[in-house]
């Protein structure tokens, strides 16, 4: 099977044809990456990426899926890392040169890793974005 390419994997994502086994969390963190390379702000990007995640889950019943918490964060790590490689100048890497780069990314433990433990397994974490320090997460 050929792999796809970044237009058609979001097509895919979008329309939710994608393989529901395909989109584990290295697919969430391209999505992620290839919605913040292409968005305008970061809030258009949020927008976008919890709305394909949403849309994603949904058509495929498991709408119960979507943590706001940890979509946020991630995205905000990915963000960070892409405008530090000069995402915000026009001179963004390709998915596979920026995921090389940070395989901390990968492993999906880099937003658990900022939380106290227990917090994202909170109702309120997975409706709302709640910040690493606040108590009520």
């Amino acid at each position: 099977m050929t792999p796809l390419d970044d237009a058609a994997f979001l097509a895919r994502l979008a329309d939710t044809t994608l393989d529901p086994k395909a989109f584990n969390h290295r697919a969430h963190l391209r999505a992620a990456f290839l919605v913040l390379r292409d968005a305008a702000t970061f809030g258009a990007a949020l927008d976008r990426m919890s709305a394909l995640i949403r849309g994603f889950a949904g058509a495929h019943g498991q709408a119960d899926k979507y943590h706001e918490t940890v979509t946020v964060a991630f995205m905000a790590l990915v963000n960070a890392r892409l405008a530090a490689q000069g995402g915000d100048t026009g001179g963004a890497p390709d998915w596979e040169t920026f995921a090389a780069a940070h395989p901390d990314l990968l492993d999906g433990g880099a937003v658990a890793a900022l939380y106290p433990a227990g917090a994202l397994d909170a109702l309120l974490a997975k409706r709302a974005f709640v910040l690493p320090g606040d108590a009520t997460g």
